[in-house]
């Protein structure tokens, strides 16, 4: 009798990712707040201690709603595409897939992921920010839906996809997280010293969150201040004119609590996305 394999159901990415969310929000928004400092003041300690002092501790979960909305979205569909093709194609081929067939099809599956998790996106950093902003000037979304709501209502539809451009880029720059954690899962395996387990999990998500991490955090950096922005910038080349002008290490502002959160965040996501695979996957012969 041949022994069975389990494939991914086309929603486990957006829920293996919202386990991680709720795990990593806080890194996420200190990120957020390190990247919207029109002058490094405070390191990502520094930024931790104040936002707990002025609005408590539970203000490190502030719009968690928000980015599970975007997970659900962005994440949910960059998976969906990505395994659902993967595994497609890879039927009528011998073997697994070339690297190179797995960097495209991460990158087009991020760029159409990034579009789609763009609106949620905005609002995550929107409501992650507001507690920065002056009183009179918080816009106070009280959850995901209402912010998706008011910005449609009070800014026009087209708002809600202001820094698609740059969202769907960094979607595609993110196929170090998709293929790099294939490739590395594939080479370690192959080595024979290591089983499909946990283990090998963590050190696969390892490598494909640096990878993910070094690439998108330029890109990272100019759609957060673009989906922050109100009204100072032009556009994607302005908002890049202008943060060159505090120096190149500008685009990696926010670096550290990025890859401390991206890594962990990373981690989490394919080792939950594997649990759910092994216990809850869809049947096949293998």
């Amino acid at each position: 009798m041949a022994a069975e394999a389990r494939v991914s159901r086309w929603y486990f990415g957006g829920l293996a990712s919202c386990g991680a969310a709720c795990c990593t929000h806080p890194l996420d928004l200190l990120k957020v707040h390190l990247q919207t400092q029109q002058e490094v003041r405070l390191r990502m300690t520094g930024m931790a201690l104040r936002v707990v002092r002025s609005d408590g501790l539970l203000a490190l979960y502030n719009g968690l709603s928000a980015s599970l909305c975007r997970q659900m979205t962005y994440s949910l569909t960059r998976f969906a595409i990505y395994e659902t093709v993967r595994d497609q194609v890879a039927k009528g081929s011998q073997g697994p897939l070339p690297f190179y067939k797995k960097v495209l099809l991460g990158s087009i599956s991020g760029c159409i992921g990034g579009f789609v998790g763009t609106p949620a996106d905005m609002v995550n950093v929107r409501m992650q920010n507001d507690m920065k902003l002056p009183p009179d000037q918080r816009r106070n979304y009280a959850h995901a839906l209402d912010g998706l709501y008011r910005v449609a209502r009070e800014e026009g539809l087209k708002k809600l996809f202001s820094g698609a451009t740059m969202a769907s880029s960094r979607g595609m720059l993110v196929v170090g997280q998709l293929s790099c954690y294939d490739q590395a899962k594939q080479l370690v395996l192959s080595t024979g010293h290591l089983s499909d387990g946990i283990f090998t999990h963590f050190i696969a998500s390892f490598i494909a969150g640096g990878c993910a991490t070094v690439l998108c955090q330029p890109l990272d950096v100019l759609k957060t201040r673009l989906m922050n922005a109100k009204g100072e910038y032009q556009g994607v080349l302005h908002c890049a004119m202008e943060t060159a002008k505090l120096g190149p290490l500008a685009f990696y502002k926010g670096l550290v609590p990025a890859g401390i959160r991206l890594m962990p965040h990373t981690v989490l996501t394919f080792v939950f996305l594997e649990q759910l695979r092994k216990h809850f996957g869809i049947k096949v012969p293998s």
